[in-house]
């Protein structure tokens, strides 16, 4: 039989090897901890990201109608053929003649702007009708002058429009 003293040693040995070994896993556990809570915290970053994306892409889808909308209130330069024919249909239908004498592009409060220098040819009642259509339209436009007069059988109305230019709508789809 082995004396009790071995027996202690033995025993101090092994609890002091299973202490050691505690304190490694408990080390490496504890390493392990805190890369599991940094790889959450990125998780979770990440997912806030996600949602804030999202959250944008649905305000873009929302607005994406309005601006479509805002759009066709000014004349892109490739629509100015459009917008002259539409002038003249409308002081047709006041049974009175619109002619377009000039068109000048510029800006305005460093916007583009359209100017048209505008004839409208009729009795008074169709002139001053034609004026108020074309004044009132659908449009960013303003009349910066407006100068009525009768000529030998009818009115004669000269007037300078300002009218909002964009540009030409692009896609602008991710």
């Amino acid at each position: 039989m082995r004396p009790p003293f071995t027996h202690l040693v033995f025993a101090v040995l092994v609890c002091a090897a299973a202490a050691v070994g505690y304190g490694f896993w408990y080390a490496a556990v504890g390493a392990e901890s805190a890369a599991v809570a940094q790889i959450e915290s990125d998780i979770v970053t990440k997912t806030e990201t996600t949602a804030h994306i999202a959250s944008a892409r649905a305000s873009l889808a929302e607005i994406a109608g309005d601006e479509a909308t805002m759009r066709g209130y000014f004349v892109p330069e490739t629509g100015i053929v459009s917008f002259i024919n539409g002038l003249e249909s409308a002081g047709q239908k006041q049974s009175a003649v619109v002619n377009v004498v000039s068109v000048s592009s510029g800006t305005v409060n460093s916007r583009p702007a359209l100017t048209f220098v505008l004839t409208v040819k009729g009795s008074f009642d169709a002139v001053m009708r034609t004026v108020g259509v074309i004044e009132y339209a659908p449009y960013d436009l303003s009349v910066t002058s407006l100068s009525v007069q009768q000529d030998t059988k009818a009115w004669r109305a000269d007037l300078t429009l300002l009218v909002g230019s964009a540009a030409v709508a692009t896609s602008t789809k991710p």
